[in-house]
């Protein structure tokens, strides 16, 4: 019998790229665009710094308004980078833009099709772990989003990591100005606050993260939770809220 040769044997890349099948079971995946690797970077790595903080009124998520290619090109200088998904929670955005709004656009589907089916809003807990189960399972691009939300049990922070580990805490930071805002609400941040000591807080410890990360900058969004409901507003202007 013949020994198999180094020749019987192709890689991957060799298969991708003699198969006339795109969609072929054999390949397990759909066809990717042609894409140089450090361009695929520059697109998917955006910064930002994104802040969530429980109340004893609700939740007050903040965010800065700046989308860049890798830290280094302004991109757009006026993104909301925290959207409503429930009637009393927000979800933000960081990371690959179109990875982030894939990411709402699912969860939020998710969240009216229970309601709709239930009669009932999703606990917030139950959101998170629907949320951990997204970043675990799509490709998203290694967001790192903040969840906060209001419910019959409370107020909740979660802060939900690329690999779909979530964690609550009281409150939370992520993005590429993570360190410079935490270290503001390490020595800022004392229970029972109510909100708008929160959005106080939380404005401060973005306009912190904008002094020195070229990721963040443009402005800031609040968005103030309560049994009300989500209200998120803008601001250019830092003056404006502080």
């Amino acid at each position: 019998m013949r020994q198999p040769s180094v020749d019987d044997f192709s890689t991957t890349a060799d298969r991708l790229a003699g198969h006339s099948d795109p969609y072929s079971p054999e390949l397990g995946s759909l066809p990717q665009n042609d894409i140089d690797e450090a361009d695929l970077d520059n697109v998917n790595k955006t910064g930002t710094t994104t802040i969530g903080i429980s109340t004893a009124d609700g939740v007050v998520i903040a965010t800065d308004m700046r989308a860049s290619l890798g830290g280094r090109f302004v991109s757009n200088k006026n993104v909301q980078k925290v959207e409503q998904i429930h009637p009393t929670a927000a979800l933000t955005l960081v990371g690959s833009v179109g990875g982030a709004q894939s990411f709402i656009s699912n969860l939020r589907a998710e969240v009216n099709l229970y309601e709709a089916r239930n009669s009932e809003d999703m606990s917030i807990d139950a959101l998170a772990t629907l949320a951990g189960n997204f970043a675990r399972g799509g490709p998203f691009f290694a967001i790192h989003p903040i969840l906060g939300g209001v419910d019959d049990e409370g107020s909740h922070v979660y802060s939900i990591d690329p690999a779909g580990g979530v964690m609550e805490d009281d409150y939370t930071v992520t993005g590429s100005g993570m360190q410079l805002a935490y270290g503001h609400l390490e020595q800022s941040y004392e229970d029972g606050l109510s909100n708008d000591e929160a959005m106080t807080i939380a404005a401060r410890g973005i306009k912190s993260a904008v002094e020195r990360d070229t990721g963040s900058g443009n402005g800031i969004f609040l968005c103030e939770i309560t049994d009300d409901g989500v209200d998120i507003h803008g601001h250019h202007d830092f003056d404006e809220v502080l």
